[in-house]
């Protein structure tokens, strides 16, 4: 059943049409993801849905009755409120019950024979009991552990952008609107909290219609893809994947039936060039016809981001950090953290928010000093720097300066990978930034076309060290796609600080860890086989966890015996089973250590050997356990 409708919708800014006649419709159980490049206009969607912006043209039917809630991608929060009181803000009686009853506790406290106090509690407590009120206080704290936040009593106005973006989150998760409308929700979360909120939004049973980057995420959680294509809606059945390759034919026969109108038209202005004398009403309705073939349109396949700008020469001295230490109000963020930048390094850094990712970029940039250590720079080096702020710091200079000037300030010519030379007006088309747009003020573009033209200028400086912190916020999957593949014949060193699993599984075979401490622990290969390393990881502490309690479980099995007063002996094959044994555990805990150790030197990109020898420390590990459940029985009977 549908419980919002689109029918006929028209929007346009003047200087981009956003929807043409656009007809949609968006049933209870459909969970869609909206694609679309930066400036499309999926958060205008999103927007006039929730009624937020208007329309030209057309209409928009919601079924009455239906609770929607919108989650944008800056949340506009009190800032006066705790943690707890915005994410029950909308929670109407249920919060004023839990609030009242805190109130009467508190007097209670100071008064504990007031019979009209305790009458009054008595109710409250009923009240709350019958709606559930307990329950959703419970809730509410379990969104927020899992997203990352803590404090619950913390105030809004503390907090930084990020974790208000979370808080916020939270809040529209715990209202249980029939529809949510998100956009970006996975921006400022990391793979963990990632993670939660898929399986949540997989069991959640309302209607779900929401923008994100992140590829994995859609591919898993969506049932419906819908693209805005300049001002078209197309709607796929599926997610991503079924997606990209319905797209990918959609193309494909698009093309084809181009090339044969192409073929057609020739052959009929071939049979108009000899001159037909048009006689008859077949000969008529055949020009006529022909007439009408030189005027059909088609549309063109979408334009994509083209990054062909030339790098520069790198040396073998790339960029040397050796002990370098920082920390914040007490907290160490970085510990003696000593590494050597090779030209040919794909990097991912990973960790919680507030780790200390942006902060270890910063330093190499030279934007703050560490505490101790050093940082040597080769001589031929050239860093590009996109970080998570780029689009502030673009706003920054000047939001009225035109787009055009803007990319001039760089330069009026680059030159691309064929050694041509070609316009900064060019090298914007190639951005897709057409002319309209080139000579609009920085203001009037979207916070995802900022971020664009912030990356083509840094390429258009030809760096040789790039450097991307957070490179996926705001991006469309076009551009990152793209992105991806010019990473990949990229010269020189990449380090990549990323929650977007996708984006680092395509681009790093490297992943330096923020642990505990302040400690960067290397991993080598992408980011799905990190996750087999820590799957390793764990299941070794539990294993080592399992063996230092043996002995206490031997101890506590030859009391009982000796209680029991029932002695028992091995016979001498199993006196034999229980010697042989004891060497056995020991070949399979040192044969599982080498295996361990081997995984962790295996050269960056092999994955095969990675996953044949993760398999081979899980079959040690299950030896281990069946012989070790042996060795103990036998020893229950020796005594």
């Amino acid at each position: 059943m549908s419980i919002i409708t689109l029918q006929s919708v028209k929007k346009d800014f003047g200087i981009k049409e956003i929807l043409k006649d656009a007809s949609l419709s968006l049933d209870t159980t459909d969970k869609v993801g909206l694609i679309g490049t930066n400036g499309s206009g999926k958060s205008t969607l999103l927007k006039m849905i929730a009624g937020l912006e208007s329309i030209d043209s057309g209409q928009i039917l919601v079924n009455s009755g239906s609770k929607i809630i919108y989650l944008p991608q800056q949340p506009d929060l009190d800032e006066k409120r705790t943690v707890l009181e915005q994410v029950f803000a909308d929670s109407g009686e249920h919060m004023t019950l839990v609030r009242e009853y805190e109130e009467l506790s508190h007097k209670l406290a100071d008064y504990p024979d007031d019979t009209q106090l305790m009458s009054r509690l008595s109710t409250v407590m009923q009240r709350i009991d019958a709606i559930g009120a307990w329950e959703l206080e419970t809730n509410a704290k379990i969104i927020l552990t899992k997203l990352g936040i803590s404090d619950f009593d913390a105030i809004i106005g503390n907090l930084s952008g990020g974790y208000r973006k979370r808080i916020a989150l939270a809040t529209a998760l715990l209202s249980e609107p029939d529809v949510l409308l998100m956009d970006e929700p996975t921006n400022h979360l990391d793979a963990l909290s990632v993670e939660w909120l898929q399986s949540y939004l997989n069991r959640y049973r309302g209607a779900l219609f929401l923008i994100t980057h992140d590829r994995y995420f859609l591919d898993r959680v969506t049932n419906r893809i819908v693209e805005i294509d300049r001002g078209d809606i197309y709607t796929y059945t599926g997610n991503y994947s079924y997606y990209l390759e319905k797209k990918a034919l959609a193309e494909e026969s698009a093309v084809s039936s181009q090339r044969k109108h192409q073929g057609v038209l020739r052959r009929e202005l071939e049979w108009l060039k000899r001159g037909p004398k048009a006689r008859s009403t077949k000969q008529k309705a055949r020009i006529e016809r022909i007439h009408a073939m030189r005027e059909t349109e088609f549309k063109q396949t979408q334009g994509k981001v083209d990054i062909s700008t030339v790098g520069r020469r790198i040396g073998k001295k790339v960029i040397e950090l050796n002990q370098i230490s920082k920390a914040y109000n007490g907290r160490t963020l970085i510990n003696n953290f000593t590494y050597e930048f090779s030209p040919e390094d794909r990097i991912g850094i990973i960790g919680g928010n507030g780790a200390g990712k942006s902060t270890l970029m910063d330093i190499i940039t030279g934007r703050i000093q560490p505490d101790s250590g050093s940082i040597e720079i080769g001589t031929t080096i050239h860093i590009g720097y996109f970080n998570q702020h780029s689009e502030e710091l673009l706003t920054a200079l000047n939001e009225n300066q035109r787009v055009i000037d803007y990319i001039k300030e760089e330069g009026e010519f680059v030159k691309i990978n064929d050694g041509t030379q070609i316009t900064a007006s060019q090298m914007l088309e190639r951005f897709l930034f057409p002319g309209n747009q080139q000579y609009a003020p920085i203001y009037k573009l979207s916070g995802g076309e900022k971020r664009r033209l912030f990356l083509l200028r840094i390429l258009m400086s030809a760096p040789n060290v790039l450097i991307l912190d957070e490179p996926t916020n705001d991006l469309d999957v076009q551009t990152l796609a793209v992105l991806e593949e010019y990473l990949e014949d990229f010269s020189g060193s990449v380090i990549v600080v990323s929650h977007d699993r996708y984006f680092l599984d395509r681009t790093i075979d490297t992943i330096f860890s923020f642990e505990a401490g302040g400690n960067l622990k290397q991993y080598p290969g992408n980011y799905s086989v990190y996750l087999d390393y820590k799957k390793a990881e764990e299941a070794a502490q539990q294993q080592a966890a399992n063996t230092q309690e043996k002995p206490k479980n031997v101890v506590e099995t030859q009391t009982r015996n000796a209680d029991n007063k029932k002695p028992r002996r091995l016979s001498s094959w199993q006196k034999r089973e229980f010697a042989a044994l004891e060497d056995k555990i020991a070949q399979l805990e040192a044969e599982k250590t080498a295996a361990e150790t081997a995984m962790t030197n295996v050269p960056p990109g092999n994955y095969t050997q990675v996953q044949k020898l993760y398999e081979q420390v899980e079959l040690l590990k299950q030896s281990i356990d069946v012989a070790t459940e042996r060795w103990l029985e036998l020893a229950e009977i020796e005594g």
